[in-house]
C-alpha cells in the first residue's frame, strides 16, 4: 500500500494528465482490470467529494477501477455516514490518504448563501439538512465585506467548507485520530477548478509532496 505522500503524488500526476488531456481511460477500465478486482480491492486514496456530475474523482485524477474509494455527497459534507465510510476504507484496506474535495461554483454552497440572504421556507427538509451542514462554515464569511462580492464570497466559502469537513474527519472520529497519530493517515482538503481542470490541495498537504 502507498504511503499518504506517495498517494498524494500519484493523484497530482493523474490530475495533471487529465488537465492536459492525456489520459489512460481505456486501460484503466479494461476487462482484464475488472476481472482482477473481483475478489478484492486496495484503493490507494479515499476521496470525499461533491455529487456534482462535473466532478467525477476517478476521471479528474485519471485513475481506474479499484484505485479510489470515492464517497460523494452534495457539498462534500461530513455526516456520520461519511465518517463511517472513511473509517471503513482506512481500516479495511489500509488506505492512508483521505482527500476532501470541493469545487468551484458548488451548488450546495450557492444554496447556503442564498439561504443566508433570504431564508427559503419551502425547501424540503432533506435539502435543508444539507444546507445546515454547510452553513456554519460560511456564515461568518457572509458577515464580512465579502457579502458584497458574490464571486469572492463563493470562492472563500467553498474552501471554508472543505476545511471544516477535513477538520471534522481529523478530530471527529477516534478511529481516524488514532490512524493519523500512529499509522500515517493524512487528511487533506482540495478544490477542483471547473475552469482549468486542476485540483489545488490547499489544506493539510505538504507543498513539496
Amino acid at each position: 500500500m502507498l504511503t499518504a505522500l506517495e498517494a498524494l503524488s500519484r493523484l497530482r500526476e493523474g490530475n495533471k494528465r487529465f488537465a492536459d488531456g492525456v489520459t489512460g481511460e481505456h486501460e484503466l477500465s479494461s476487462k482484464a482490470r475488472r476481472e482482477a478486482l473481483i475478489d478484492g480491492q486496495a484503493p490507494f486514496a479515499i476521496v470525499l467529494g461533491c455529487s456534482d456530475s462535473r466532478v467525477p474523482a476517478e476521471i479528474i485524477f485519471d485513475q481506474g477501477i479499484g484505485d479510489l474509494f470515492v464517497i460523494r455527497v452534495a457539498g462534500n459534507i461530513v455526516a456520520p455516514s461519511q465518517v463511517g465510510s472513511v473509517e471503513f476504507a482506512a481500516e479495511q484496506f489500509g488506505t492512508r490518504l483521505v482527500v476532501v474535495m470541493g469545487h468551484s461554483n458548488c451548488g450546495a454552497i450557492s444554496a447556503t448563501l442564498d439561504e443566508l440572504e433570504s431564508p427559503e421556507t419551502t425547501r424540503s427538509p432533506n435539502l435543508r439538512r444539507i444546507v445546515e451542514f454547510v452553513r456554519p462554515s460560511v456564515e461568518t464569511l457572509f458577515e464580512t465585506d465579502l457579502r458584497n462580492d458574490r464571486a469572492a464570497l463563493m470562492k472563500h466559502s467553498v474552501r471554508s467548507n472543505v476545511r471544516a469537513s477535513a477538520k471534522h474527519l481529523r478530530h471527529g472520529s477516534s478511529i481516524l485520530e488514532n490512524l493519523i497519530e500512529k499509522d500515517g493517515l493524512l487528511v487533506v482538503g482540495a478544490e477542483y477548478s471547473l475552469e482549468t481542470g486542476l485540483v489545488d490541495f490547499f489544506d493539510g498537504a505538504p507543498k513539496d509532496a
